[in-house]
């Protein structure tokens, strides 16, 4: 596995611990000046520790499910049917669902790659991954996420979860991004978040029924795969 992470013996050492430096509030013009410097670093660092050509897919989920639970499986299996596609998998490279998306792309002989993030209780990079980078702030983690990929896969999952998948359908809703194919698995459990959508946000005319139709719901891998591939 290739293992990028922040080293204290080097300049890029010194981003840890800088995003929430940034975010504590108003500071002088010079510290804001070094946070832009550590911004740039952090980026540039992900830029050349992914050098692949295979196109990519992002797979969003939880870190909280464990190998033997549905979801898990279900994520294992898109990971491999991803790759014998003949596309990189990306996810956040830690357990649960990332971890099963890798492991399936892993065992399916394809290009598994994390791009994870710097917490307080360390996040260990799970064990099935060819390309790994630990980032320090949330926010460039996402754009390296996205900056790679050409379609994106939701599995159930938490509040990061959702960030990431709105962020992605934001980035589509203001032309920021491609309309790349988002296609969201595990019906049951977005349920009601698709019920609260159409019965409270489009009724209120906060979103349109365009904007709805970003994320596709897909019933299975097949299904899934054929709306990535275009063939839906």
């Amino acid at each position: 596995m290739t293992d990028e992470r922040l080293t204290s013996d080097s300049l890029l050492g010194q981003v840890e611990g800088a995003e929430k430096l940034f975010l504590a509030g108003r500071r002088s013009r010079e510290a804001d000046l070094e946070s832009a410097v550590k911004i740039f670093l952090e980026i540039l660092r992900g830029f050349e520790s992914f050098s692949f050509t295979e196109p990519c897919v992002t797979v969003f989920g939880s870190a909280r499910f464990d190998e033997n639970h549905e979801y898990y499986r279900l994520a294992r299996e898109m990971g491999a049917a991803l790759a014998k596609a003949g596309y990189a998998v990306m996810t956040g490279g830690g357990p649960g669902i990332m971890e099963a998306a890798n492991r399936g792309a892993k065992e399916a002989g394809g290009l598994s790659i994390g791009c994870s993030i710097h917490l307080p209780k360390e996040q260990e990079p799970n064990a099935y991954l060819d390309k790994f980078i630990q980032m320090e702030h949330f926010f460039i983690r996402k754009v390296m996420l996205v900056k790679y990929s050409s379609a994106f896969v939701v599995m159930p999952g938490g509040f990061g979860t959702l960030d990431e998948a709105f962020e992605v359908a934001t980035l589509i809703q203001t032309g920021k991004l491609e309309r790349f194919p988002i296609v969201g698995m595990g019906l049951d459990f977005w349920h009601q978040l698709r019920k609260f959508a159409r019965e409270t946000m489009l009724t209120s005319g906060v979103i349109s029924e365009e904007d709805i139709a970003f994320v596709h719901p897909v019933a299975s891998v097949d299904e899934a795969l054929q709306h990535i591939k275009g063939d839906s």
